[in-house]
């Protein structure tokens, strides 16, 4: 087991209480416990309720101590929490009465008055211990952190975090949180002078075990496993007129950046959210011009170094599919056989060397609503800004035209698409009459069944391993796509495969 992790911060108020809280907050998650310690009147109560607003992204939240509860539940966007105070507790067998024998899965707890009972934190926990701090006021607070088990390594990432933000001007920003995507990533927003910016935290972390020739899954399909390809790709999409965050602080070893705030400006509406087509059109728009122009496949990095962008090769695309294989299947009560995957590979790797041949150009991967953000103040291409492109590699185009018209998000009407996707091809042979029009929808129709093949068991994964079932939701939609790319002719061999062995998601 890892040898404990401590460090002590002076708390000159209860807002720097809250700035810690928020800081800590970051990067905490589902079975993480978190003790509280300290006299009456050290500010326990007052660092779970900075916590708790903090998590629930509202100030106003109440949060009363629970002495006479003895604990109170929270249901937050991210995860739920226990709130407990075992102050009034008298005997150990009291714990199960209110959810703490055995502690809860899935859910963060935080525990007042610890040293109650000693026997029943575990050995993986975060200790704050808190104690007047007179020298600096009436309310200053001192607040020593220590990380047992597993959570010294985060209480360390804690203490890197705060010296980040205190050597970038941050460290009396107001926080406030932003929800997170599918990955290890956690943002928040940071409040100085009236102008907002965004704190990224991305630490170095593949993803999943190397069972892929020896690679996790992140390195043999080229995700980022750091924050350096979004500072590369960042940089390089603004020296090409597009709107990509500008970089204010970072810390490329640490994977911390401050950057750039986008805003909230969406590319949909509605209740479902729909496409803005004006918006959309931009999109499409951006992806012509980009598609048109010769990018590199190196760029530099702030070190002095480069970074050279991977190539969406035949292998990476076939272990993205293969999730399939592993997750989407099995979910829908199949256990593939040697004899199916040994099909199921064929098929696709002979139909797969046609985009590994053609032209390839910047392919940022994920350039759907989520991380399209209207800048209405700017013009041109300019209006949209793009966020979340750390994954880019060198592939087909088609392949991110196919991530903008078939939102994995979002319902994309098909007349949508076919409006976009005409709009797309007009650009492109007025930049280019040699642009091929007929080819382009042969591997458009083909990154579509990749990519929607892909997220079925991206999802299913998301849901099984990572305890996120919300992203089932989006499975219908999926399937949707793909069928609508299993039309084209080109794909008539692969769509009977499909017909035959892969159920329709549950709807």
């Amino acid at each position: 087991m890892s040898p404990p992790t401590t460090f002590t911060v002076a708390l000159a108020s209860e807002t720097a209480t809250a700035q810690l809280m928020a800081d800590l907050a970051l990067l905490i998650g589902p079975g993480d416990v978190i003790a509280l310690s300290g006299d009456l009147g050290a500010g326990k109560t007052a660092a779970a309720r900075a916590l708790i607003r903090y998590l629930a992204d509202d100030e106003t939240i109440e949060v009363p101590s629970p002495t006479f509860t003895l604990a109170q539940s929270y249901d937050l966007p991210a995860f739920p929490l226990l709130h407990a105070d075992l102050y009034r507790i008298n005997d150990v067998s009291e714990l199960e009465e209110i959810g703490l024998s055995p502690l809860p899965e899935g859910a963060v707890v935080l525990i007042e008055w610890p040293e109650r009972a000693p026997d029943a934190l575990p050995a993986d926990r975060i200790d704050i211990a808190l104690g007047p701090q007179p020298a600096l006021g009436a309310e200053a607070r001192a607040a020593e952190i220590t990380g047992h088990g597993r959570m010294a390594a985060t209480v360390a990432r804690l203490e890197t975090l705060r010296r980040f933000l205190d050597e970038a001007g941050f460290g009396v920003a107001r926080r406030r949180r932003m929800a997170g995507d599918a990955s290890t990533r956690s943002y928040a927003r940071l409040y100085r002078d009236d102008t907002s910016f965004i704190l990224m935290n991305s630490p170095k972390r593949p993803d999943g075990p190397a069972i892929y020739a020896g690679r996790p899954y992140s390195a043999a399909v080229h995700l980022a496993e750091d924050v350096r390809p979004f500072v590369a790709i960042a940089n390089g999409l603004r020296a090409q007129g597009f709107s990509a965050p500008a970089i204010h602080h970072q810390d490329l070893e640490a994977g911390l950046l401050v950057t750039e705030d986008f805003g909230g400006g969406g590319v949909t509406e509605g209740d479902p959210p729909g496409p803005i087509i004006e918006r959309y059109e931009a999109a499409t728009d951006l992806l012509a011009t980009l598609h048109g122009k010769a990018l590199p496949e190196t760029l530099p990095l702030p070190e002095q170094t480069a970074y050279a962008i991977p190539s969406f090769d035949v292998e990476a695309l076939l272990i993205e599919i293969g999730l399939m294989l592993e997750w989407y299947l099995p979910d829908r009560g199949i256990a593939p056989s040697e004899a199916l995957r040994s099909e199921f590979t064929s098929l696709w790797r002979a139909l797969l060397l046609q985009p590994a041949m053609a032209v390839r150009t910047w392919v940022l991967r994920d350039f759907h609503s989520p991380n399209l953000i209207w800048l209405a103040e700017r013009r041109g291409i300019s209006r949209l800004g793009i966020i979340d492109f750390q994954d880019t590699v060198l592939g087909s185009p088609a392949y991110d035209a196919v991530s903008l018209m078939q939102d994995a998000r979002i319902d994309v009407p098909e007349a949508t698409e076919l409006t976009l996707f005409s709009r797309y091809v007009r650009a492109r042979r007025a930049a280019d009459d040699g642009f091929d029009a007929a080819g382009f929808a042969a591997l458009y129709a083909l990154m579509s069944a990749q990519r929607n093949t892909r997220l079925l068991g991206t999802f299913a994964r998301l849901n099984r391993r990572d305890g996120k079932p919300h992203y089932l939701r989006h499975q219908p939609r999926i399937w949707t796509y793909l069928s609508r790319s299993l039309a084209h002719p080109s794909l008539a061999a692969l769509r009977a495969w499909y017909a035959a062995n892969v159920p329709p998601p549950v709807p």
